[in-house]
């Protein structure tokens, strides 16, 4: 049980070969806040409302789609995030400073004028400063779930931003995947 202290989410199967993994999830809960994800073949609604109400954080039937787990570690460890940690109103990466706030953005000191899905854009990756953020995750939350026809959209907006930002090692793309500040 000493492991999950290093764990940023624990998955957990509740069909355990000694244990039951509710009793290990009440256990953990008792020492630790760490966000928990239950993954098991147990789909009745009682076991989900037993699993939900002994602590876990989120609940998945097996089997599962591999988006659908991604997405829900995302929002788990997301909405842990925003639990243990007061949010940065400014966020510096070198010598770029976004006011998340004032919707301000300066390089060097200067001010530099962003358009709104431009700085919109520059937020979601500024509040995960140093972490890969993945290009569905960005225009989720740029453009809403509605907007997945003309993902080439992010491509010409990260294009202008390192222009506008000129630090385009700032800007990382992470090839098949999506975009890291820092």
């Amino acid at each position: 049980m000493v492991a999950h202290r290093d764990a940023d989410l624990v998955l957990l199967d509740l069909g355990l070969p000694d244990m039951d993994g509710l009793e290990v999830l009440r256990k953990l809960r008792k020492v630790s806040s760490v966000p928990v994800l239950v993954l098991t073949a147990r789909g009745d609604e009682r076991s989900v409302v037993r699993g939900l109400r002994s602590g876990a954080d989120d609940y998945l039937i097996k089997p599962v789609r591999l988006r659908e787990l991604l997405a829900r570690v995302e929002a788990v460890t997301r909405r842990a995030a925003a639990q243990t940690s007061e949010p940065k109103r400014v966020v510096e990466v070198g010598d770029i400073a976004v006011d998340l706030e004032a919707r301000l953005v300066r390089v060097a000191d200067q001010p530099v004028p962003l358009t709104t899905k431009e700085f919109d854009v520059l937020a979601v990756l500024a509040r995960g400063a140093g972490v890969a953020v993945s290009r569905q995750q960005i225009m989720d939350e740029v453009w809403g779930d509605a907007y997945l026809a003309v993902s080439r959209s992010l491509d010409v907006h990260m294009t202008t931003l390192r222009a506008k930002l000129d630090r385009p090692e700032m800007l990382r793309t992470i090839r098949g995947f999506g975009y890291r500040l820092g």
